[in-house]
């Protein structure tokens, strides 16, 4: 009978880990997040390569608006980034360029960092996601705002994020 119910126990535990481990929402490669402070929407069009648009809030500056594309050199935990900005109040219209870091997820939760420089500001963002189940988690971040006209900008912001 124990030997009955250790083969039983073992099979269960086998079949579990299996079903565990497939993914259960599929990575259709949109993610999204609506923030205190920021939110985005962006969509994979290569293997490597995201397209998106941000609106950014500033207390200062009112909102801006991104259209971004960001490219994985290492995975996601290394990204180029480039884009435009509009939209800033007091100061034209920018491209920029900049840097993304990530670290491996650890029980859920991922530190990032990135800095981005444009031809009218400067912008560093440091924070921490942590995913919750089915693509769903939430965000707090720190930024860090250098306008070349005006004061610099920062603050603290969290939100929800979600991943298709």
């Amino acid at each position: 009978m124990k030997k009955l119910f250790l083969c039983c126990a073992l099979c269960t535990l086998t079949a579990t880990t299996a079903l565990a481990s497939l993914p259960v929402v599929p990575d259709i490669g949109i993610k999204g997040s609506l923030g205190t402070k920021e939110s985005y929407i962006e969509g994979k069009v290569l293997p490597k390569t995201y397209i998106g648009y941000k609106k950014v809030d500033r207390d200062e500056y009112n909102h801006q608006n991104d259209l971004y594309a960001k490219y994985n050199i290492l995975g996601s935990k290394l990204q180029l980034l480039g884009g435009w900005r509009n939209h800033m109040a007091g100061q034209g219209d920018s491209f920029y360029g900049g840097i993304g870091v990530a670290t491996p997820h650890l029980l859920g939760w991922q530190p990032y960092a990135s800095y981005v420089k444009g031809s009218h500001f400067g912008e560093t963002n440091v924070g921490l996601n942590y995913t919750l189940a089915l693509g769903l988690g939430f965000n707090v971040n720190y930024h860090n705002y250098m306008p070349d006209n005006g004061s610099n900008e920062h603050g603290v912001g969290a939100g929800v994020t979600f991943q298709f």
